[in-house]
């Protein structure tokens, strides 16, 4: 069998009709160009609305580096046990609020996952209602708290626990619906009710994964903690904003620092325990 041959004349035929064929058209670059010059305005009224200026962006940088000077040494202060204080706080509004958050989502997931529950219907709008109260913020949820129950952690608790439902919930409906069906199968098929179902064929499977979600909003919401307590939620977050407010930066410095090796430590045990239950990749 021969092989093909091409001449070079075909060949610069070809490539003459290449950018005709595959490049970009008339067309495609006036609409490239009239989406680059949307972004530019976009771009240029978005900087005019917010009043960036140049003075402006140069003045916020001279004061953000005369409060960095100023947080250098870190100083635990002479109110350091307050500190300590507010940092078990927020640990505990962490812990309290991922705890009730956990607990309560894992029947709303059993009750959001299509292969336990068939009804179509009520599963949706389930399924809407876990998106609605995503919707809604922490920090929204923390500001309705303080003005129910008052300033203090409880108003944290309650933030956390409420943004949390929703997401855990979701996040373990889509942990059932992928469990083995075989196991599940099993109990109903040697006479098992559906609770018996639910309780030794799927739980076991999804069990690891529900508390490796729990594990990691703990980590994250150890984090927002400390922003719950700026607006009033208590824990180490009032610790800063008092500081801030008075301008003690090599204390809030120290506070930062605190947090961060916190945050870290929680991350490191939280990710052994998690290759533990779920197993490392």
């Amino acid at each position: 069998m021969s092989a093909l041959r091409v001449s070079p004349a075909e060949i610069d035929a070809w490539r003459e009709r290449m950018p005709r064929a595959f490049g970009p058209t008339a067309r495609g670059r006036a609409l490239r160009l009239l989406g680059g010059f949307a972004f530019l305005a976009w771009l240029i009224g978005t900087l005019w609305m917010f009043d960036v200026t140049p003075q402006r962006l140069w003045n916020g940088l001279n004061g953000l580096l005369v409060i960095l000077r100023l947080m250098f040494p870190p100083s635990p202060g002479e109110l350091w046990m307050d500190i300590l204080r507010g940092l078990a706080e927020s640990l505990a509004m962490a812990f309290l609020g991922t705890f009730i958050a956990a607990l309560v989502a894992v029947p709303l997931g059993f009750l959001g996952a299509r292969n336990v529950v068939t009804n179509t219907l009520f599963r949706f709008s389930l399924r809407r209602i876990f998106d609605g109260f995503r919707g809604v913020d922490q920090l929204i949820w923390a500001l309705t708290y303080v003005r129910a129950v008052g300033l203090g952690p409880l108003a944290g608790v309650l933030a956390i626990a409420t943004a949390d439902i929703a997401v855990l919930a979701k996040l373990y409906a889509e942990a059932i619906e992928n469990a083995e069906k075989k196991q599940a199968e099993g109990i109903a098929a040697s006479g098992g009710s559906p609770s018996m179902v639910m309780r030794f064929g799927i739980l076991p499977q999804v069990a690891p994964i529900m508390f490796g979600h729990a594990l990691y909003f703990f980590e994250s919401n150890t984090r927002s903690a400390t922003i719950l307590g700026v607006v009033g939620a208590g824990g180490i977050g009032l610790q800063i904003a008092e500081r801030i407010r008075v301008r003690y930066w090599d204390e809030v410095a120290f506070i930062i620092i605190l947090m961060v090796l916190t945050v870290a430590a929680i991350d490191w045990i939280s990710g052994r325990v998690r290759r533990k239950l779920i197993g490392a990749r």
